[in-house]
């Protein structure tokens, strides 16, 4: 006879609130972050689907090629700086481990490369980004360096797990939201 009630609360249990049909929002988010990713090789070819003139007139607009000649090639050289940065954006936000920190610095040059090609008035738009890399570099690496530091470090001194320590040292804000605003 207990059985019974104990059946009916694992299967309560088991169901999304009753309501089977309903995603989480978990759900949701990764299966639009799997499409951005599965994606990005028909994102990178839109660049020929863009003719190869100066001058290309769309919907949204007119776009001149500038100092790229060709509006064709332009879409290109954008689509090959603007892919990696969200790819990584991406690794950024869901990164788990405690190094995640790091991969601030090729999102920075890739941001910056980004910008450097927009603006067309620079002949040479991949000089000098070390200068502008630096600033991040200097808080970035030695960060991580004093969390591997302190890691290793209690790893001599106490019986604690790699992974347990990982969660230790893990900053975890609520959502991508959150991530964002720790940084600013």
């Amino acid at each position: 006879m207990d059985k019974q009630p104990q059946k009916l609360k694992k299967r309560k249990e088991n169901s999304l609130s009753g309501d089977n049909s309903k995603l989480t929002r978990s759900a949701i988010v990764g299966t639009i972050i799997a499409t951005v990713i599965a994606s990005t090789p028909l994102l990178f070819l839109v660049h020929e689907s863009v003719p190869d003139t100066l001058v290309w007139d769309t919907f949204f607009g007119t776009y001149e090629s500038g100092l790229w000649e060709s509006a064709q090639y332009a879409m290109w050289v954008y689509t090959g700086k603007i892919i990696p940065l969200i790819l990584l954006a991406i690794w950024f936000f869901t990164c788990k481990h405690w190094w995640y920190h790091v991969l601030l610095v090729p999102i920075v040059m890739y941001t910056f490369q980004m910008i450097t090609s927009v603006n067309a008035e620079f002949k040479n738009q991949d000089e000098n980004q070390l200068l502008y890399l630096l600033p991040v570099l200097a808080i970035v690496v030695p960060s991580i360096y004093l969390i591997r530091a302190k890691m290793f470090n209690k790893i001599n001194t106490a019986d604690k797990t790699l992974e347990e320590l990982e969660e230790e040292f893990m900053i975890k804000p609520k959502g991508v939201w959150g991530k964002i605003k720790q940084y600013f």
